[in-house]
């Protein structure tokens, strides 16, 4: 049996926090996992930048409604979905996924969840589990699955190297060059092709 596990930005949706920080005007929330593997620094360095600026999660919020999914994302994931199970592993938060789920039609996310305070100042955020990623993909081979696993960057490395079969998507150069054994792919069709040759 098998199971499909895709990040989420970078793959399905574009990278949030690059859109934000055109949005705001502050360059540098531009740094993404593709930058800084360790994500909880980088998210302790966001939000430092956040309360500088007095920016809080409605305003995050007013930029992600109007972010769309990648073109053909929406395509890919109902044509995938339509023969094997999917599960979106991601290291964002529910509150900055839900309108991006909505737009891709509401497919199962593991995700963290940020804390906020009552005027909407993200003051932390609780992650799921350590590697939330890789933890997953084993907990699901634990039950009797076979994952097959595509991502995009650093963090998606463990769970992409854990699974049966696994996948770059739309991945940077440096990533590429350093992981020559995993199969690249920029477009839809041709990730959902070797998806489906990975169950052959």
């Amino acid at each position: 049996m098998y199971i499909t596990c895709l990040d989420m930005e970078g793959v399905l949706v574009p990278e949030i926090w690059i859109a934000f920080a055109e949005a705001s005007g502050i360059p540098e929330l531009r740094r993404t996992t593709r930058d800084e593997p360790d994500y909880d620094k980088l998210m302790r360095w966001r939000l430092g930048i956040l309360k500088e600026h007095g920016l809080g999660l409605k305003e995050i919020q007013a930029t992600i409604a109007k972010i769309d999914p990648l073109p053909g994302a929406k395509e890919f994931l109902d044509e995938l979905r339509s023969f094997t199970q999917v599960i979106i592993l991601s290291d964002t938060f529910e509150e900055i996924a839900m309108p991006l789920m909505k737009k891709l039609g509401y497919p199962t996310i593991f995700c963290n969840s940020l804390e906020v305070a009552p005027g909407g100042e993200i003051t932390g955020f609780r992650m799921r589990c350590e590697q939330s990623k890789l933890t997953t993909v084993k907990a699901l081979q634990s039950i009797g699955y076979d994952t097959i696993a595509a991502g995009d960057s650093y963090n998606d490395l463990g769970m992409i190297q854990a699974s049966k079969a696994g996948f770059l998507f739309k991945s940077t150069p440096q990533i590429k060059a350093d992981h020559p054994e995993l199969p690249a792919y920029e477009e839809f069709g041709d990730l959902l092709s070797a998806i489906k040759g990975a169950m052959d």
